[in-house]
């Protein structure tokens, strides 16, 4: 590894932070999810009906209240070694419906001393600016498909870029900004059951989405010409289920969809795919001149991406088993294996995804997502987690091939640091962490950080700058 490499860890706002309301913090998205068993996906499926009931517990209220802990919580990720913290700003903390003309103080100073307690141990924050939590004020006025939120997140890009000015270095725009086209309502505040057309709502929402990206990075340039401004992509190679011609080329198209918006954010233009597929699908959107000299003139940095594993299409899917999915469905592929929930692992995959990136992209890469769930207790012993390090492991030796083959990689970041709370379903009990948290799905637990047996195995890569895995 680069002697510079950024080894770190990541987390989010929404999924650790808890205090939804304090210090004046607005609502997000994750505020209204529910733990209710039976209804654990409802705020995905239709947020209608998640904001007209009242639950008992909300776990994002409280989430593993990082807010509070922060200062343990860095401790520990400095006794780790890393060199990086991976997180994000909840911007309703900032501008609490998105709409004020006056940033909420109180949460600026939050991430003031969050920032500080990172630079106190040289470890370097790397801040998503929106990873899933645009003020949920904005639904009622249809999410990101409405323009008006160009100028909402432009101007909170501002007051933390110059905020922030002297203590972050690296920033990412959106988080999987790709996220807004297979769910709308989790990348882009766009309920599904509410549009006559979505995809002429998720197009135009993702449109949107990259103008105010490109004129956040025009800002951040202007107050420091030194931050380093990437994008987000949630990445995996599609494979063809066959060599069938049209399983190889539905699998050319789902790989053209997901890499078209990162298309514009490294290229400043919507790739020929793009067009030609808002010309099949009838769509007319509101794209001005005026957008896309912005788009062309403000490309990013970097290319940050998540990696879980591959996924896997078919022109004909109805009859193939699908394998178990976090957010994107995939069909279940008969050469790797799968976790707890089903999930399919593919460290091949990883490297072929980067050598895809670099090669389409010619920019350095920064993986701030990758990692392992499982169900896992503790009864206040160190978790012996052999199956998360044997992942983390297959995936850093795929890791280092894709750098041998030529790839600049700026660091990693597994996910997650610690058990936190998932961005699907509210629920701990799929835990990535590092460091075992203890609560459960009820918000039972004494909150208590014990690192598991990865932790300590992490601990020794990044000491020996990855030459030890």
């Amino acid at each position: 590894m680069r002697e510079n490499f950024l080894w770190g860890v990541a987390l989010s706002a929404s999924q650790a932070e808890g205090g939804a309301f304090l210090d004046g913090k607005g609502l997000v998205m994750d505020d209204v999810v529910s733990n209710v068993h039976n209804e654990r996906y409802q705020a995905t499926s239709n947020l209608d009906i998640a904001l007209g009931k009242t639950y008992d517990y909300y776990p994002s209220h409280n989430a593993i209240d990082f807010y509070h802990r922060y200062p343990e919580d860095i401790r520990l990720f400095a006794e780790l070694g890393v060199k990086a913290l991976r997180t994000s700003i909840n911007w309703a903390r900032i501008y609490p419906k998105g709409t004020e003309t006056e940033p909420n103080e109180a949460g600026l100073a939050f991430y003031d001393r969050v920032f500080e307690e990172c630079l106190k141990y040289d470890i370097e924050p790397v801040v998503t600016l929106n990873h899933f939590n645009t003020p949920l004020e904005n639904y009622y006025s249809g999410g990101w498909k409405n323009r008006e939120l160009i100028d909402q997140f432009v101007k909170y890009a501002k007051t933390v870029f110059t905020r922030y000015k002297d203590k972050v270095k690296y920033w990412m725009t959106i988080n999987e900004i790709n996220m807004i086209l297979s769910l709308p309502l989790v990348g882009g505040l766009i309920n599904p059951s509410k549009e006559t057309n979505v995809d002429q709502a998720k197009y135009q929402g993702a449109h949107y989405q990259l103008v105010a990206s490109a004129l956040a990075i025009k800002i951040g340039k202007a107050i420091n010409p030194d931050f380093q401004i990437g994008c987000m992509m949630g990445a995996g190679v599609t494979y063809p289920y066959s060599c069938n011609p049209a399983d190889v080329w539905k699998a050319y198209q789902e790989n053209e969809k997901e890499y078209a918006l990162i298309d514009v954010q490294v290229k400043g233009r919507y790739p020929h795919t793009f067009k030609a597929m808002l010309d099949r699908k009838g769509l007319d959107l509101d794209i001005t001149d005026e957008d896309m000299d912005i788009l062309q003139d403000n490309t990013v940095d970097f290319v940050g991406l998540s990696y879980y594993s591959s996924r896997l299409v078919a022109a004909e899917p109805s009859n193939l088993e699908r394998a178990g999915a976090n957010l994107n469905s995939t069909l279940k592929n008969p050469y790797l294996p799968s976790n707890d929930f089903g999930w399919q692992t593919d460290p091949v995959g990883f490297r072929i995804t980067l050598n895809e990136l670099y090669s389409r992209y010619q920019l350095p890469l920064f993986v701030v997502e990758n990692g392992y769930s499982a169900l896992e207790e503790s009864d206040n012993d160190s978790i012996q987690d052999e199956y998360r390090i044997g992942y983390l492991h297959d995936h850093l030796v795929q890791l280092k091939e894709a750098i041998a083959d030529g790839v600049d990689v700026i660091g990693y970041a597994p996910w997650s640091g610690m058990d936190i709370i998932s961005a699907s379903s509210g629920m701990i009990e799929k835990r990535y962490g590092l460091i075992y948290v203890d609560l459960d799905d009820e918000g039972n637990g004494s909150l208590e950080r014990v690192p598991k047996k990865s932790y300590y195995w992490y601990q020794d890569v990044i000491h020996s700058n990855g030459a030890n895995l």
